[in-house]
């Protein structure tokens, strides 16, 4: 018979490996405000996107058709653009300093690229899968479609750190196209109107966002996933869009019972 001792160490053990649900905090549930709604290329398979000093740049996929583009986002106009060669399908985006990271899907390439000329200056290797980047001030944040945050070095892409997400105290998969904000990754989810905050430091899913129904059904059933995720920081507002969304939405995350229905038509002026 084990004594009590050893019973409350074999509990605890159970305790600290086996993740229970209901032993971790919730996550809050949001919903997504429309503030306005901007054209967006329906042509354009977004892989990544962000915002700097009020430009919008984007990443687009598919073989033959992937892209590093400028967009003047209160228009839909492509300002410049770059094809990437026939054989790489463009991925996630990021700025560092001057330089802007692509990733591809598999073809284990980050582009890197001059900001003000779109020439590239550089590119590294990587293994698996490219999906979702963004940048926390100190390295680049990756995903492949795991259920992982990779933590990268910008100057050699080296890998630093692998951080496992979770929601609920489960592993959370097919994270996708990321954004860093103010402490939290925002990561779409590969195949759901859902878009998820998560704590770099534990890996845990803070916030879930419901972005359903931005598109009306008809539209919906002719587009693809919902992907793409950008940080306005002058507006404090995120950009979402989806693979041949034709519509770019600027939204706020709230909390259900705040949702306002009316659009603010003054956010039409571009900063």
């Amino acid at each position: 018979m084990k004594s009590p001792t050893v019973a409350r160490l074999l509990l605890v053990m159970i305790l600290l490996l086996v993740p229970v649900a209901g032993l971790t905090q919730a996550p809050r549930q949001l919903v997504v405000e429309v503030i306005h709604t901007y054209p967006h290329d329906p042509g354009a398979f977004t892989q990544g996107l962000f915002f700097h000093e009020g430009k919008l740049y984007e990443s687009t996929g598919k073989h033959g058709k992937s892209s590093l583009r400028e967009v003047r986002y209160t228009t839909g106009e492509v300002v410049r653009q770059v094809d990437l060669p026939h054989e790489f399908f463009g991925e996630g985006l990021e700025m560092v300093g001057d330089l802007l990271y692509q990733l591809t899907w598999r073809e284990n390439t980050a582009f890197v690229w001059d900001l003000e000329t779109f020439q590239q200056v550089n590119q590294f290797q990587y293994e698996g899968e490219g999906w979702g980047l963004t940048y926390n001030g100190e390295h680049l944040i990756m995903t492949s479609g795991s259920t992982n945050l990779y933590f990268r070095d910008p100057d050699t892409f080296a890998l630093v750190h692998t951080q496992p997400v979770t929601l609920d105290g489960r592993p959370q998969r097919w994270l996708n196209e990321l954004e860093y904000v103010d402490g939290l990754v925002w990561a779409n989810i590969f195949m759901e109107d859902k878009i998820v905050a998560v704590d770099p430091r534990t890996g845990r899913i803070t916030k879930v966002v419901d972005c359903s129904g931005l598109l009306e059904p008809q539209v919906r059933r002719r587009v693809d996933v919902l992907n793409g995720i950008a940080w306005h920081p002058e507006r404090e507002t995120f950009f979402i869009t989806g693979k041949y969304w034709p519509k770019l939405f600027e939204v706020r995350f709230v909390e259900p019972d705040s949702e306002d229905p009316e659009e603010d038509d003054s956010s039409n002026d571009e900063d």
